[in-house]
């Protein structure tokens, strides 16, 4: 990691600290947020960087660090992670940032965003999101972009095959969006959990029966000899980024059938892992041995339709202004700041509802449910990686806005 951390430490000057090495910067088991800020004399609203820094890289397993820390402590700060099996994955991941900044390098992928939108058949979840998130984004961004082709593949379009060129294929290009099913496994230990849950299921499935290798790309269709080298991805989809241990929708699931009984407490959690991990298929794509990915921003535990559709309604503002803001330049993490507002909002709704239900049992428990669902789906969209990176070739676009170039829809016709 010292090259990355050498770099960070030229970036920010006087106002770089390496903790690594400071006991009282450690995490400690089952800590909270607010303790580990009050340790390291923070506290809760506005960072001060005199104190703490507002870009905070976690590098560790989460079952050691917990996702519920690390969501938390991004609602402030600008948070990441990296965690590898062995010691040359973050070595090469390490080097592909510090690679990736260098002015003096070659850029090694093309200007180009591709929105990927996976439809299964009559599955309505991906009719969904490739038609109300993934098709009103190409647009947007086709418009709003200068100097990038923005391709949407779309439908059939959107297979294996293709996709497989979109990551780290000949077709790689510096941004990715995709939105799909994400492999998920029934039970907690399931043998092919831990290598292929998240693993991005395409239009290859018709929707129906149990997913096939042939259906979804996981970390072992990656090659040794990928071109992955300064990309940044996003996936929308189950388990893009992670599995907790425990599902983070059971108590809205209950409460949904009217199971709610005035106390938290009341509700066993149900495991979905034996421990929490971070995705095989992102932690491949950034410490390939050939030159990895920046960042994947991606979702711990299911995805759900709140995050774009509301009481029927398309609503993509979120995923826009955070889009916009990656384009123009600005640093990853900062850009997640848009969904840390949602989550905020919405775990502000959750809280009322909950007074009210508790002094004057008016709140339908559909409507908690809703909420709870909507609030820990918008808080659980993570990145892992510096997020402090940039997207290559992005700074500046804005200026050679001028030039429109439009988007270049490719589908099964």
């Amino acid at each position: 990691m010292t090259p990355l951390l050498q770099a960070r430490q030229a970036q920010a000057g006087a106002r770089y600290r390496d903790e690594t090495i400071r006991p009282d910067f450690l995490y400690q088991p089952h800590e909270s947020k607010l303790s580990w800020l009050q340790r390291n004399g923070g506290g809760p609203g506005r960072v001060d960087p005199r104190k703490l820094p507002y870009y905070l890289l976690i590098v560790g397993d989460p079952a050691e660090i917990s996702y519920d820390f690390q969501c938390q402590l991004d609602l402030a700060h600008a948070v990441g992670r990296i965690h590898f099996d062995t010691l040359d994955e973050y070595a090469s991941y390490a080097s592909s940032v510090v690679a990736a900044e260098d002015p003096r390098q070659p850029r090694t992928l093309a200007r180009q965003a591709a929105f990927f939108g996976v439809r299964n058949g009559p599955d309505q979840a991906t009719q969904l999101s490739s038609g109300s998130l993934i098709a009103p984004l190409a647009d947007s961004l086709g418009r709003q972009l200068g100097d990038w082709e923005v391709q949407h593949w779309q439908h059939a379009a959107a297979n294996k095959d293709r996709l497989a060129r979109l990551l780290g294929g000949e077709e790689t290009p510096a941004f990715l969006f995709t939105a799909s099913h994400g492999m998920g496994f029934p039970g907690s230990g399931h043998p092919r959990q831990r290598a292929e849950q998240g693993a991005l299921i395409c239009s290859d499935w018709p929707g129906q029966g149990i997913p096939r290798g042939r259906h979804f790309l996981a970390a072992e269709d990656i090659g040794s000899d990928a071109h992955l080298h300064g990309l940044i991805a996003f996936f929308f989809a189950c388990y893009g980024a992670g599995t907790p241990q425990y599902d983070d929708f059971a108590i809205a699931t209950r409460a949904k059938q009217g199971e709610w009984l005035g106390g938290l407490e009341q509700f066993d959690p149900i495991e979905i892992a034996p421990q929490p991990f971070v995705a095989r298929l992102p932690q491949r794509l950034l410490g390939h041995p050939n030159g990895g990915a920046l960042a994947v921003v991606g979702h711990v535990d299911r995805a759900w339709g709140s995050s774009f559709i509301w009481e029927g309604a398309q609503q993509v503002a979120t995923f826009e202004s955070a889009l916009t803001r990656l384009f123009r330049g600005d640093r990853v993490g900062l850009v997640m700041e848009d969904f840390n507002d949602r989550y905020a909002e919405l775990g502000a709704e959750v809280a009322e509802r909950i007074k009210a239900l508790k002094f004057h049992g008016i709140v339908p428990p559909a409507e908690l449910a809703h909420l709870w669902t909507a609030s820990s789906d918008a808080r659980n969209y993570v990145v892992l990686g510096d997020p402090a990176v940039r997207l290559v070739g992005a700074a500046g676009h804005a200026a050679a806005a001028a030039r429109r170039r439009g988007i270049q829809r490719l589908d099964d016709g």
